[in-house]
């Protein structure tokens, strides 16, 4: 963890700017217009909305820097993970139905992560230090869970018999949901305690590490990373109003929502992965990437199934031929990316054009 022992001003002023917002809103009824005035009213709702994002990681790494590797790039992704669990039930929840978001946004997270992350981790890393090591037994558990959590979320629904289509019965959802929370339960256990020192780089780590954080900053954080939370949570509907307006002017496909959605809570692990393989150290890039993608799933489709069930609306999750073919495709190379301990620059070409290819059949399918 490298948060610095004292607080930058973006890491409070986000956050309370965020609450001025979400009580600006309450009190006035301010909406997203498309008008001009909206158009400065979405900006300045993104802006703050990143910022509180970005603010609330910061937070979740003074706290991490404490409680050390891994439990602090787990506590990092719970945090963005519960960020993406409100966007996707806030549009879900929306006016309009859109019961393929929470399938898309796992896929985009998987493709986003697997792909282009990783594949820019490791040509950055490379073009530094040649070759880039890592513990190939935690990159096996990471990859194992991965493969078999997106095949039964992802592809499993179009196979099944009891409902037609990429539809899980209620039974088969309940059952799903259970399993996937078990399985990525037990993982957790695998990283932080059974086998912590397989997720652990070696020596390899930050040389500008800083000295953990006072009582008094990480009381400070630990408020701090509550109130950007659920500022996030609270803006989410507007948040939402704002990419439906943009994809319609655009006349962007319906995944574009998920792709927006994924790559606002990715941005600041992604930033963090990145300066982590550029000291040398893809064993964190490795946690951060692969983390966030078993996250999503383990944890954001046993969370949407519930508020799917509750309020009787309906889930996709099976995905289309198109993307079968580029989630198996995605899995295979990164078997072979992680399969040796040891990756290099064309690796990291192979998963960014792989990404590119995933964009790229967004916009022209």
């Amino acid at each position: 963890m490298s948060a610095p022992a004292t607080m930058p001003r973006s890491s409070w002023i986000f956050p309370l700017l965020a609450v001025v917002f979400v009580a600006a809103i309450a009190a006035t009824g301010l909406s997203f217009t498309k008008t001009a005035a909206g158009l400065v009213f979405a900006a300045a709702l993104l802006v703050v909305l990143f910022g509180t994002v970005f603010a609330a990681v910061h937070h979740a790494e003074v706290i991490a820097q404490r409680i050390g590797e891994p439990y602090g790039t787990l506590l990092l992704t719970l945090a963005v993970t519960i960020i993406e669990v409100a966007l996707i039930a806030t549009i879900m929840l929306g006016e309009k139905a859109v019961p393929t978001l929470a399938r898309d946004t796992v896929f985009a997270v998987v493709m986003i992560v697997c792909n282009g992350l990783v594949g820019v981790c490791i040509i950055a890393g490379c073009f530094r230090h040649r070759e880039l090591d890592f513990h190939v037994s935690g990159a096996n558990i990471y990859l194992g869970v991965l493969t078999v959590l997106a095949t039964i979320t992802l592809l499993l629904p179009n196979y099944t018999l009891t409902t037609p289509g990429p539809f899980f019965s209620a039974a088969q959802l309940a059952f799903v949901s259970l399993v996937t929370m078990i399985l990525y339960g037990v993982f957790l256990y695998t990283q932080t305690v059974r086998h912590r020192d397989y997720f652990i780089a070696g020596e390899q780590g930050d040389p500008a590490q800083h000295e953990p954080a006072s009582n008094r900053l990480l009381t400070v954080s630990m408020v701090l990373l509550v109130v950007s939370l659920l500022a996030v949570v609270l803006l989410a509907k507007t948040f939402s109003q704002v990419v439906d307006a943009g994809a319609e002017l655009i006349g962007a496909p319906p995944s574009f929502a998920a792709i927006v959605v994924a790559l606002l809570v990715l941005l600041p692990e992604s930033v963090a992965a990145l300066a982590a393989a550029k000291r040398n150290d893809l064993q964190k890039s490795i946690n951060l990437a692969l983390g966030s993608s078993l996250a999503t799933i383990g944890l954001t489709i046993p969370a949407v199934a519930v508020v799917a069930t509750v309020l009787k609306k309906d889930l996709v999750l099976g995905l289309g031929p198109r993307e079968t073919v580029l989630l198996i495709m995605t899995m295979l190379v990164s078997m072979l990316t992680f399969g040796t301990g040891r990756t290099n620059i064309m690796f990291g070409v192979v998963h960014v054009v792989s990404f590119a290819v995933f964009i790229f059949l967004v916009f022209a399918p």
